[in-house]
């Protein structure tokens, strides 16, 4: 029992000390095309202000697509009577004002 348990934790140390190795280099090589792949901060790239592109020789061919059927509307606008009272004299207002003076 004793020696197969020597061999159980010498095998399963085995093959961490054997897995160990292989994951550092696979962060490191990793790591290694992240850092080539940055660009330097001394390069100044400049740009057009303004990009044409020109399409008279080429020829293009094509269909317009639409969808079939037609664009139905079932609801009509619903019209409501106005809620402002429009007043054709101030009278009450008036007096009321003049008794005020």
């Amino acid at each position: 029992m004793t020696k197969q348990l020597i061999i159980g934790f010498a095998l399963i140390g085995g093959m961490a000390l054997a897995a160990a190795p292989s994951t550092a280099f696979a962060q490191a090589a990793a790591a290694a095309p992240a850092a080539a792949a940055a660009p330097a901060a001394d390069d100044n790239v400049q740009y057009k202000a303004k990009t044409v592109y020109d399409f008279e020789d080429d020829t293009v061919e094509g269909d317009l697509q639409r969808p079939d059927g037609e664009l139905v509307s079932s609801q009509k606008k619903a019209e409501h009577s106005s809620l402002i009272e429009i007043r054709k004299d101030f009278i009450p207002e008036m007096l009321k004002s003049l008794e005020d003076v």
